[in-house]
């Protein structure tokens, strides 16, 4: 191991930032790019309203659900090795993704890319951490953050051109070639990790999948046959049986998957709260608002992808400004006007209806919204990232990173649920918009709650800033 100066280490550490955010951009972008292309999707493949509901969420329930054990494994068999078997993995079912026929490969195909996704994602986020020091680490976070939050908006925008064009299976067509230029550039250029030796808690990963797959099945079925219904509280509760099987095994095992010791430290678990909330609700906003333009207003996937774009520009400004923020005030007062500004928009959203212009009604309070819900991004990564030591970093990501994906499919299971009258197709004179404006309601109250509980658990004062040396292989 050799000491080097923080000069020469960083002198290609931004070109490697550049890469390691193109691959987070890719792996985020495809949670909500396929919200525009549902639509031509679940006519060519007959999708039902709950496959169509899985061919999201089954993608954010692996990448979410694996996370953990993806951070566990880059910091034990080394972050560049880990990252390079994602991102194969993630191509690969891309490609899968792109050929499939029926709504089993489909949705098996998303399901293979949240795996290589959970491999990527905090493989990626580690050695950005370990790379970085000082105020450097959080202008690095900040991009990671607003990378976040651009590649949920961009997706609608780019989803929209490729469906509009060649077509909707061109929305997994386009990771390929990415995916490949990257796994080449990344294996020249990223240096070889460290490897820190330890054991895996490959049970453990299964059940806390589990848990998390039956709760978002149960809310799914919510929206079918009803909260009362067999239907959605067994599976709901089989999720309780299966998280306190989790909880026990977590405490019986030598080598627990879940990081105890950063768990019991309270700015890494407000941090993942401010995550999974602000994840969620962005998510099921792109999800409710990209539905509501098409099903509603009969936008073109093309359409509807240009409306958004107001969005990505808000969303990247609001990262921007987050962290000249936290910089200056710190997580709390940050993370309070950044749910408060949420909650406004989604209040506005709950006026829309089926005689008003879209550009008017829908944009300025899905605008306010996400610009309040990317600062969350940043602010979270902020509190969780800056706190942990090197040896951590890919544990940390991984727990940062699930409370993002399984935000994402939670707030897109419950808003299906709520929205469901509205989300099935019928007659054109049958369409309405009472079960989307429930929605935004219920996202409005979310996101206001956040705003005065979530806000006052993230710890006081500035970032902690520290500019000590690297080590490197």
């Amino acid at each position: 191991m050799e000491l080097q100066q923080p000069d020469t280490v960083h002198r290609s550490s931004w070109a490697v930032l550049v890469l390691l955010c193109l691959a987070q951009f890719m792996v985020i972008l495809d949670v909500t790019v396929v919200n525009v292309a549902l639509p031509q999707m679940s006519s060519d493949l007959d999708l039902t309203r709950t496959a169509a509901t899985w061919v999201v969420t089954a993608y954010t329930l692996c990448f979410g659900g694996l996370l953990i054990l993806g951070g566990r494994l880059a910091d034990m068999l080394g972050r560049r090795r880990v990252f390079l078997a994602g991102l194969t993995a993630f191509t690969a079912a891309s490609l899968l993704a792109g050929l499939a026929g029926d709504t089993g490969i489909i949705l098996g195909a998303r399901a293979a890319q949240g795996a290589g996704a959970a491999l990527l994602s905090p493989a990626a986020l580690s050695i950005v951490s370990t790379m970085f020091h000082g105020p450097r680490r959080h202008k690095a976070l900040a991009v990671w953050g607003a990378v976040g939050g651009a590649g949920a908006a961009a997706g609608v925008l780019i989803g929209g051109l490729l469906v509009s064009g060649p077509g909707w299976s061109w929305v997994f067509f386009v990771n390929v070639p990415i995916g490949a230029a990257v796994a080449v550039a990344v294996s020249v250029v990223v240096p070889r990790s460290p490897r820190y030796p330890g054991r895996v808690d490959v049970p453990g990963a299964l059940l806390l999948t589990a848990t998390a797959g039956l709760l978002i099945y149960g809310l799914v079925q919510a929206g079918n046959t009803g909260w009362t219904a067999t239907a959605t509280w067994l599976p709901i509760a089989g999720a309780t049986v299966a998280g306190a099987a989790a909880t026990a095994l977590q405490r019986s095992v030598r080598a627990p998957l879940l990081p105890t010791a950063l768990l019991r430290r309270w700015p890494v678990v407000a941090g993942n709260a401010v995550m999974l909330v602000a994840s969620g609700l962005l998510i099921a906003g792109f999800f409710l608002t990209s539905t509501v333009a098409q099903h509603v207003f009969g936008y073109s996937a093309l359409r509807t992808g240009l409306l958004f774009l107001p969005v990505t520009v808000a969303t990247v400004g609001s990262a921007h400004l987050t962290a000249h923020g936290l910089r200056r005030f710190g997580a709390r007062p940050v993370a309070f006007v950044a749910f408060a500004v949420a909650s406004a928009g989604f209040g506005l959203l709950t006026r829309v209806s089926i005689h008003d212009d879209p550009v008017t009604a829908v944009l300025p309070g899905f605008v306010l919204a996400a610009a309040g819900l990317g600062a969350g991004f940043v602010t979270a990564s902020t509190s969780v990232m800056t706190r942990v030591e090197g040896h951590e970093a890919g544990s940390a990501s991984g727990v940062l990173n699930t409370g993002h994906e399984l935000g994402a499919a939670l707030g897109v299971a419950i808003a299906s649920s709520i929205a469901a009258s509205d989300l099935t197709s019928g007659p054109a004179s049958a369409v309405s918009t009472a079960g989307f404006t429930d929605a935004y309601a219920v996202a409005a109250v979310v996101a206001a709650a956040a705003a005065l509980l979530l806000a006052a658990a993230l710890p006081g004062g500035r970032p902690p800033v520290t500019d000590a040396p690297m080590f490197v292989h």
